[in-house]
């Protein structure tokens, strides 16, 4: 399973996306968690949104 950012499910930059495209759920979980997840995950966004391919 390669993460990559998601071309068609895309709010800001599609890592929310992508992440719910690999692991086969619905992207607004993945950005519910992300929101609500607190101050690290914020940095984790930040990382993953330069690391992951497009």
């Amino acid at each position: 399973m390669k993460l990559r950012k998601s071309s068609t499910d895309r709010v800001f930059t599609g890592v929310c996306g992508g992440i719910a495209e690999a692991l086969g759920i619905g992207s607004i979980w993945v950005r519910l968690l992300f929101v609500f997840g607190g101050g690290i995950l914020f940095w984790v966004y930040l990382a993953l949104m330069f690391l992951m391919a497009d």
